[in-house]
């Protein structure tokens, strides 16, 4: 079993680079704010989320397309509320 510590430095790696622009600052800011503080089925919620393409991401978080049943969750929430800054 991988360590918090090492978990948390590998998922804020992926979060800041992506591959898109936009997604990386995005998932790299919230990353770095927040994943120390997530409890562990929030981490486990976001290290599935970033399997998912880059476009899709942005674009669910940005609300430019709904998110799809599987992925509207607590964390979803938590990352467009991040985007807005609620």
């Amino acid at each position: 079993m991988e360590a918090d510590d090492v978990r948390i430095k590998r998922l804020l790696y992926r979060s800041s680079y992506t591959g898109t622009k936009e997604t990386d600052v995005l998932l790299g800011q919230f990353a770095a704010r927040h994943l120390a503080e997530l409890p562990p089925e929030l981490l486990d919620q976001y290290e599935a989320l970033i399997e998912n393409s880059d476009p899709d991401l942005f674009m669910w978080i940005s609300g430019r397309k709904p998110v799809p049943a599987e992925w509207d969750t607590e964390l979803m929430a938590l990352l467009k509320n991040f985007r807005t800054g609620t």
